[in-house]
């Protein structure tokens, strides 16, 4: 009788509570009942021998217990039995025994009689510089590095294109325009007036937006062309910078109007929140109205930059699935939706990354033109980069060339991945890609266990 609550031996019969203690209770009295005949003497049963059988079936004359004797040695001449092999048996793996798994268990080196080891789910097809499947930060960043490294002739090629030509028009701005325009004695001037404030803070803000404008234009073009690399290098297909230019072309203004109209919108909404307090400052309450000015602007600038985020993927949307401004943004919004925090740190992370590589590059250049124009650092830091000639200008031109085609190649590159990742984990688009590399039948996504974090 097993003492396991609520079991039961076969053939017994079950308890009233569903349970046997395994204690024996005394039976209550019961009603006189007539005489019992006197019972035969008991063969010898099964139920011989056990501790808890009944009293009246045990015999009075029992066998003298046994002696143990230890094995008896093989005869001469006699091999011993060899031993079981290893994987034989309940619970016996391949060979080399159990393992940590314990014996029996799949997850074990050991495993089920005749299954081998267990090997995991199989690795994802990797046709380009990136696994078809979701995936992880670092392999988004590894991808955008490998990319560049693949395919250096090409994104190189383009980037130190780009950066070439836009930093030589932001040289002429700078030593024969902007130069004479630009004068900032007024703005360190206790006795200027109201109105040579005005005109020295316009020449600075208008200088610093055309050197703006030009470098933004420069990176929406470096960006079309390395999002065709980019997407290439996804199926492990090469592009030349004429195919990729023939690709992006096309895109190119709606490109530009996108990127300039996201700068606007965030604006917009920053001037909206400060509003009030500056009609209040306006009115007469200064101190309420700059209070409340900074206020707003703080609140508008973080709903601005919740809401850049968001339309962050508009611009590979735009490239890649060929459609218009506002359906770009609309499928961005679709993409970022439920993942916002990822993709602000992935991208927060990528920007982070190729600031500290152009900061690497561009300061050493600069302090080197600081020197060789003859006013050191500290002329540098004093004066206007139109006051330290073209030998400035030149030599720290030459170290945002190097520093713009490092960085363009990450910054266009993870932006890319990162809408190809969302759109792996939204649409399968693993599926596509793999039939577009001429991998038929390849599911990477649907193996269990690798997935990106």
């Amino acid at each position: 009788m097993n003492d396991t609550p609520g079991w039961a031996s076969p053939g017994s019969a079950p308890s009233d509570d569903g349970q046997d203690s395994g204690k024996r209770e005394p039976a209550e009295p019961a009603e006189p009942a007539e005489p019992a005949e006197p019972a035969e003497p008991a063969e010898p049963s099964a139920a011989a021998g056990r501790p808890d059988g009944p009293a009246s079936k045990w015999s009075k004359e029992q066998p003298p217990p046994a002696q143990w004797s230890a094995p008896s040695p093989p005869a001469p001449g006699q091999t011993p039995p060899p031993p079981p092999p290893p994987g034989s048996g309940w619970g016996g793996g391949r060979p080399g025994g159990p393992g940590p798994g314990g014996p029996g268990r799949p997850d074990g080196p050991g495993g089920y009689p005749g299954w081998g080891a267990w090997q995991g789910p199989p690795p994802a097809a990797k046709p380009g510089v990136i696994p078809l499947r979701p995936l992880g930060v670092g392999e988004i960043l590894d991808g955008a590095v490998s990319t560049m490294r693949t395919h250096w002739r090409t994104v190189l090629g383009i980037s130190l294109a780009v950066a070439v030509f836009t930093e030589i028009i932001v040289i002429l701005l700078q030593g024969l325009v902007l130069d004479d325009s630009a004068s900032t004695d007024a703005l360190d001037d206790p006795s200027a007036t109201v109105g040579e404030l005005t005109r020295a803070l316009g020449d600075t803000l208008l200088s610093s937006g055309v050197l703006l404008l030009i470098t933004l234009l420069g990176t929406i073009v470096a960006t079309a062309l390395l999002t065709m690399v980019t997407s290439r290098a996804v199926l492990g297909k090469s592009v030349t910078t004429a195919e990729a230019w023939q690709d992006a072309r096309p895109r190119l203004p709606k490109l530009i109007g996108l990127t300039l109209l996201l700068p606007l919108i965030g604006m917009a909404i920053v001037a909206a929140g400060t509003l009030p307090g500056v009609l209040i400052a306006v009115a007469g309450a200064s101190d309420a109205g700059i209070s409340l000015a900074v206020l707003g602007g703080f609140a508008a600038g973080v709903v601005a930059i919740w809401l850049l985020v968001r339309f962050s993927l508009a611009s590979p949307a735009l490239m890649l699935e060929k459609q218009g401004v506002k359906k770009s943004m609309t499928r961005s919004v679709k993409l970022v939706r439920g993942s916002w925090w990822r993709v602000f740190g992935i991208q927060l992370l990528a920007a982070v990354i190729a600031n500290v590589v152009a900061s690497i590059i561009v300061i050493p250049f600069t302090l080197i033109a600081g020197a060789l124009s003859g006013d050191g650092v500290t002329g540098f830091l004093d004066g206007g980069t139109g006051d330290l000639g073209w030998t400035f200008l030149i030599v720290s031109g030459i170290g945002s060339i190097i520093g713009s085609m490092l960085t363009f190649p990450i910054t266009a590159g993870v932006t890319v991945l990162l809408y190809i990742d969302q759109r792996i984990r939204r649409e399968a688009l693993d599926l596509e890609l793999a039939r577009a590399a001429g991998l038929q039948g390849d599911n990477g996504s649907n193996a269990p266990g690798t997935n990106g974090s």
